[in-house]
């Protein structure tokens, strides 16, 4: 079955950084795309950074254009999130999401708290 499973989460402080990785399993990992979403306390979980499968085209949100790069390695069927200049805007709940066969697969989540 579709596993993903995050790492990488902690406390930081504003502007230091921080690298999330997804571990993926159960399905052919180079052949669909792969997104990264966050959801802070009280709010709706939103899309951060999506990764194409073989031409690696990514997309972010606004709020993190500049700061964070998503990538992969196939080879690793793992996917990354490389975040830079972090804010106390940039707490949540981090989750790898995957779209297969018309179904979401999310991961357990990582949380990431920046404070000083």
């Amino acid at each position: 079955q579709v596993q993903l499973v995050e790492s990488g989460g902690g406390l930081v402080q504003p502007g230091g950084s921080l690298r999330l990785s997804c571990a993926a399993s159960g399905f052919t990992f180079s052949r669909f795309g792969l997104s990264w979403y966050r959801q802070a306390p009280g709010k709706e979980r939103e899309l951060v950074a999506s990764i194409t499968s073989t031409d690696y085209i990514s997309n972010y949100a606004s709020s993190v254009k500049g700061r964070f790069t998503i990538s992969r390695d196939n080879a690793k069927n793992t996917v990354y999130l490389q975040m830079n200049s972090l804010t106390p805007e940039d707490t949540a709940v981090y989750y790898c999401n995957a779209y297969i066969g018309w179904k979401n697969y999310w991961g357990q989540g990582t949380q990431v708290t920046v404070s000083s």
